[in-house]
């Protein structure tokens, strides 16, 4: 498959709106992750699919399990820095769905595009 690799900054989106995500992360990150299901088929604004659906969780999010559609990966240390150890890995198109200037700057000086958590979480 040659599909855009859609990559999404888990702790990033969840923390975009303030709904009480911080009482049960691992819930959060398990919500946006089903939330996500639809990019892999539909796309995303811009860019349409089939997009393969990567999302980044840490913390107290880490161990939260795959589905169809979407790829969980639970970083040992700095969700960031796995997220540019992906992006840097991979040689399809990657599109990073974060808030985070410095990772956007990181993941951009390696040909990666980015959007905002909107992308993927409307307010």
């Amino acid at each position: 498959m040659n599909s855009t690799v859609l990559v999404v900054d888990a702790a990033n989106v969840v923390g975009s709106v303030p709904d009480g995500w911080w009482r049960d992360r691992r819930g959060a990150a398990e919500r946006l992750r089903d939330r996500l299901v639809p990019y892999a088929d539909e796309g995303v604004a811009g860019r349409a699919g089939p997009l393969d659906v990567v999302l980044v969780v840490e913390g107290a999010a880490r161990g939260v399990e795959s589905v169809p559609g979407v790829r969980v990966v639970s970083a040992s240390g700095s969700g960031d820095d796995l997220i540019v150890e992906l992006v840097a890995g991979e040689e399809r198109p990657c599109l990073v769905v974060t808030a985070d200037r410095e990772l956007r700057r990181r993941v951009g000086e390696l040909g990666a595009e980015c959007m905002g958590p909107r992308a993927v979480r409307p307010v």
